[in-house]
């Protein structure tokens, strides 16, 4: 007989947990499925199942995110027009809609729906730092390193898609997924105003100039290209909470040309809000991965805390905001508060 260690036991009773919770996920919806019924599923106890994940919601996060993870992400040849490009995201994005005679709970697990999920006003306050960090990054996919935003242009077609996904949700079957690409194409041809110029940033206070050495944890990936990250490289670091998501596009645009850029999130919540953020960010890779090159910004999630408490800020939480300057290994800027990142890249 083969004796199982005790990660390995570890790691079967989490899988056996996962597959009950999809099962019943799927049977039943979120909201009428029971923590009980997953544990008999499993044939575990309650505790077992809740030894693994703190709260059903961390469990159903927990299974999207094996879902989304689990998609084929193939890249495909870089598209020659924005149209084409959109209607190619479009495409990968409707993947998700549920097919005929698929169950409505079953059908709302395959949309990745968090409707009934997140509704206190924490959730739904980071969900829409969520969809504001998924419009950068797809705007600056569609930028592809030229000097024209698109971040407006990514979130109406985000919008769009995300409502032909509420509809599906209510409504299975309603709407015509050819007609859904062919708006997303046809948005590219909008005359949309859009420049970056925030007006605060003329007011941010100067980064303050240091030199503290420190040690980057190992062991971080990053959830945009998926390969692993080595924070002690020179570059702009940007340390921001769940709830001010909005900022990782100020780093971005206030990077000096070709300089190394990450954006840490920190959350107070590991189990659900951290799950949350990766789950968000592994969807919409999965689809972008396969049409664009992807944006030239690396983000690690930090819910440990980790790499927050390296850099010094151990009370790191979800209302963050810094920025760190690193160069030779060494910490040699500091900036904290709105516009932070703005203030780090210029010292």
């Amino acid at each position: 007989m083969v004796r199982l260690t005790r990660v390995q036991q570890q790691e079967r009773t989490r899988a056996s947990v996962l597959a009950a919770a999809k099962e019943e996920f799927t049977e039943h919806g979120y909201a009428a499925a029971k923590i009980d019924r997953i544990a008999e599923r499993a044939e575990l106890t309650r505790g077992a199942v809740y030894s693994n994940f703190p709260s059903k919601r961390a469990l159903y996060l927990a299974v999207l995110i094996d879902l989304v993870e689990g998609t084929s992400a193939d890249g495909s040849p870089e598209p020659a027009s924005m149209e084409e490009a959109l209607g190619a995201f479009a495409r990968a994005w409707l993947e998700r809609l549920p097919l005929a005679g698929e169950t409505a709970s079953g059908g709302r697990l395959q949309l990745r729906s968090l409707t009934g999920v997140f509704d206190d006003d924490h959730g739904r306050a980071v969900l829409a730092q969520l969809a504001g960090l998924e419009a950068f990054l797809l705007g600056a996919a569609l930028e592809g390193g030229t000097s024209e935003r698109r971040v407006r242009l990514a979130s109406l077609v985000l919008t769009l898609l995300g409502g032909a996904g509420q509809l599906a949700d209510t409504a299975p079957g309603s709407g015509d997924p050819f007609d859904l690409v062919l708006a997303c194409q046809h948005l590219a041809g909008l005359g949309l105003a859009d420049a970056w110029a925030p007006p605060y940033l003329a007011f941010v206070k100067p980064a303050r100039p240091c030199r503290e050495s420190w040690v980057a944890p190992a062991d971080l990936v990053d959830l945009v290209g998926g390969e692993p990250v080595d924070l002690a490289v020179d570059g702009l670091v940007a340390v921001l909470g769940a709830g001010r998501l909005g900022a990782a596009e100020e780093a971005f645009r206030a990077a000096r040309a070709g300089e190394q850029v990450t954006v840490v999130v920190v959350v107070s919540d590991a189990a659900e809000i951290g799950r949350l953020v990766r789950l968000r960010i592994a969807d919409l890779m999965g689809c972008l991965r396969r049409v664009l090159p992807l944006p030239s910004l690396r983000i690690v999630l930090d819910d440990d805390a980790a790499v927050a408490t390296a850099l010094g800020l151990d009370d790191a939480g979800d209302e963050t905001e810094a920025a760190m300057r690193v160069q030779g290994g060494a910490i040699v800027a500091r900036a904290h508060g709105r516009g932070a990142a703005h203030a780090a890249a210029g010292s």
